[in-house]
């Protein structure tokens, strides 16, 4: 007679409720709040810190360049490596938990350094922590959180990401004039507590199933995704379009309105502070925008408006004030863009290797801030005789802008991907 089966109680496994998941997404997104405040710091007032040892702008540009060298190479193999970790704290926390301290001390001690090749060399330091940092944050979202909140999320941690920009700004300036360490030592105090927070309250869920697969074979993934991943090798070109966009935009736009329009700082800094406000508009509606309508498609309309107004930006060639009146959609469309980028990536990727794509997205970051400045720093010099009324500084935005259209036809395919997939996961 054959043994009765025995009868296991098995709990049914919790879905995660409505408030645990917008808790996550505000934590998660703290992340984002530090990281931006620390970069906006270094980006913003590290020049006027090396400018007491040197005179040479090409000396500062080549030290801060030394970001974007980093960010070329270093989530290439921080993202891999993610993927293959396995420790009680996680897949991802350990590299959060490694990076935090010296990311912090380092961005505290710039201001400190006696020389430009110290400061240089503790700069190098915190790029390196600070993209051993992000690429496994970045992993943390489609880890933990459902597909059908990726457009929220992001909404979330750019509107504190546009926060974070514009305290990092305008207190840093203040910070400044008081003592010229005290932005930097601010920085490294709101970075360790918003990204340390991150650290402190995620909990990964543990992700060992499927066969065993050695380091080797996940080092390798990011040139098998290049190879075979059609759909992620789109996004990483119209990625790379856009942190170009971005990058050679925030180089040159102070030079733009205080040489090309020949205007004071402080008109430049009211732009800046219209385009920070229609950043944190966009974060605040593109995210339910793409969750209701689809990330991609959002991203495209946003983007045709995005690029046709840095293109007929050009014509201008004196400063007029209801040029806000322009600005102000403009910045918000751009806005949209940056906003949805990474919730569309997040969307399209396998399961598996989302450190090693995260990573790969946030290597054409440093193409762009490599590409971005020295692209459009030569289409000034060349359009420098062609457009003297702006000694070539108008071309800053037509070079942009038609970056930014041209990528349009790769996203509208990625709508069409997206929108599959969308229909496959209400059917399943």
């Amino acid at each position: 007679m054959s043994p009765r089966p025995r009868l296991e109680l098995v709990e049914p496994v919790a879905r995660p409720d409505e408030r645990s998941i917008r808790a996550l997404i505000w934590i998660l997104s703290l992340g984002a709040f530090g990281l931006a405040w620390s970069i906006t710091t270094v980006a913003a007032y590290v020049p006027p810190i090396l400018h007491r040892f040197t005179d040479s702008s090409t000396i500062i540009g080549l030290v801060l360049a030394g970001e974007g060298i980093v960010a070329l190479f270093l989530p290439f193999l921080v993202g891999p490596l993610s993927d293959a970790t396995h420790t009680p704290l996680g897949r991802r926390r350990p590299y959060l938990l490694l990076a935090l301290v010296p990311m912090s001390l380092s961005l505290a001690l710039v201001g400190f350094m006696p020389s430009l090749f110290t400061t240089a060399l503790v700069l190098v330091s915190f790029f390196i922590f600070y993209y051993v940092y992000e690429p496994p944050y970045r992993g943390l979202y489609p880890d933990l959180l459902p597909v059908a909140v990726y457009g929220r999320a992001q909404g979330a941690q750019h509107l504190l990401r546009g926060l974070a920009l514009g305290g990092a700004l305008v207190g840093g300036g203040v910070l400044l004039a008081v003592w010229p360490p005290f932005p930097f030592v601010v920085a490294a105090g709101v970075t360790f507590v918003s990204c340390g927070t991150v650290v402190a309250l995620v909990r990964e869920t543990d992700e060992r199933e499927g066969p065993y697969q050695r380091l080797r074979t996940h080092l390798a993934a990011p040139w098998k995704i290049i190879r075979r991943n059609r759909t992620v090798r789109r996004f990483l070109i119209a990625n790379t379009a856009w942190e170009a966009t971005f990058a050679g935009m925030r180089t040159f736009v102070v030079l733009y309105f205080i040489f090309g329009l020949d205007q004071p700082k402080y008109v430049s800094s009211s732009v800046l502070a219209v385009v920070a406000a229609g950043y944190v508009v966009a974060a605040a509606v593109a995210g339910r925008l793409g969750d209701a309508f689809g990330l991609a498609r959002v991203i495209a309309a946003a983007s045709v408006v995005y690029g046709s107004g840095l293109v007929l930006a050009g014509f201008a060639q004196h400063w007029h004030w209801w040029y806000f009146a322009l600005i102000a959609p403009v910045a918000v469309a751009g806005g949209m863009v940056m906003t949805l980028a990474w919730g569309l990536l997040f969307k399209l990727m396998p399961g598996e290797d989302r450190g090693a794509i995260t990573g790969l997205a946030i290597t054409t970051k440093g193409l762009g801030l490599v590409i971005g400045p020295l692209g459009i720093g030569a289409a000034i010099d060349i359009a420098r005789p062609y457009l003297s009324a702006t000694q070539g500084y108008a071309d800053v935005w037509p070079a942009v802008g038609i970056l930014i259209l041209g990528v349009i036809p790769i996203v509208l395919r990625l709508a069409d991907i997206e929108a599959r997939g969308t229909e496959r996961r209400a059917a399943a």
